[in-house]
């Protein structure tokens, strides 16, 4: 009776050490590394790139020789705020008669870009 119950055991430790085996890098065979900047024909690196609410940091990345392929924008909201939603109604004591508005609506702006 032992050995039926034991059976089972068995076959999951068995199981488990058979998925256990290490794996080797086929898909990615190593060649020689060869240098991006130093080779014309290589892939470029590109890159997506968020801008919302007045946020401006583009021309850093101009700077250093990334260049924008395509530019999208639209509208955000960049701040919240809390107004009653009667006049009788004390937001500190009730909770329930809050209602959150939009405060400042913002432009988002997404660029991709390329090096």
């Amino acid at each position: 009776m032992k050995i039926i119950t034991q059976v089972p055991i068995l076959i999951l430790i068995a199981i488990s050490l058979i998925s256990c085996r290490t794996t080797t890098n086929k898909e990615y065979p190593t060649n020689n590394l060869e240098n991006t900047e130093d080779n014309p024909n290589s892939e470029k690196k590109r890159m997506e790139i968020k801008f919302s609410c007045g946020e401006d940091g583009i021309s850093e990345y101009l700077d250093v020789g990334w260049n924008i392929l395509k530019e999208e924008s639209q509208e955000k909201i960049c701040t919240w705020k809390s107004v009653p939603a009667t006049k009788d109604c004390n937001m500190e004591k009730d909770k329930g008669c809050k209602i959150t508005k939009p405060d400042k609506i913002g432009e988002e702006k997404t660029y991709l870009l390329e090096k």
